[in-house]
């Protein structure tokens, strides 16, 4: 029986559970996401030597740097195993060398909430076309593949870098939790964004035109940035 009250309560919604990520292989035109496991461990001890401002990338996480590749082995190994989050391995094809791990995590099936999150790129990884196009991977694989309406990226609110992508990857900047964690003996205050609802196609869309083949110069730089492209979306909208 239809509720006739006049009260505020919401806009109705399917309540169906969203399924489970499933630990699969996502193939893309420049990256390969692979589901994290040990075999890795050698190939992201290496990414880690290769570059020295690595050390300064694990700044903002919960873990690393690495004193030793067994160190790491022992982390990959035991993140691997986890459901939540769940972890890829990311193999650009530009180079075949996994060179870093991104995950779903609090995932909510009943609330169909998740999030992307524990990115960590090596030095040499960022800022590439392969680091956008696995983030867009993994959105588009629970917004468009498993349907989950909220979609939420948080971070350091010092971390400048992740608070850039997040807006640039088309993310809406939610508010701050104060002293939220205490992260390496530091205190944490924790920025929040999220895409939620009809706002992920444009978003998904201006990704989509980014990383056309087309949209790139024969040494690899975009001819036409995100935050333009995306502009265009809305614009038109």
């Amino acid at each position: 029986m239809p509720d006739m009250t006049d009260r505020p309560l919401g806009i109705p919604v399917d309540p169906t559970p969203r399924p489970l990520p499933a630990r699969i292989t996502l193939r893309g035109q420049s990256v390969v996401l692979e589901p994290l496991h040990r075999r890795h461990a050698e190939e992201l001890w290496e990414a880690t030597q290769q570059d020295p401002a690595a050390d300064s990338s694990w700044d903002y996480m919960g873990y690393g740097p690495f004193a030793s590749a067994d160190a790491m082995a022992v982390f990959v190994t035991g993140f691997a195993s986890t459901h939540d989050p769940m972890a890829w391995a990311v193999r650009p094809v530009s180079t075949g060398i996994v060179s870093g791990w991104l995950t779903l995590m609090d995932i909510q099936p009943a609330h169909a909430a998740i999030e992307l999150g524990h990115i960590w790129f090596a030095p040499r990884m960022q800022r590439t076309r392969a680091s956008t196009e696995a983030m867009f991977m993994l959105l588009r694989l629970a917004a468009d593949d498993l349907g989950y309406r909220r979609l939420v990226w948080k971070c350091n609110a010092l971390n400048a870098p992740s608070r850039r992508a997040a807006e640039r990857l088309g993310f809406t900047y939610e508010g701050m939790l104060r002293a939220q964690y205490v992260m390496k003996a530091r205190l944490r205050d924790t920025a929040y964004f999220s895409i939620v609802g009809d706002e992920w196609p444009p978003c998904r869309d201006a990704l989509l035109a980014w990383l056309d083949p087309a949209n790139f110069a024969p040494d690899g730089t975009a001819r036409r940035g995100l935050a333009e492209i995306r502009a265009g979306f809305t614009s038109a909208a």
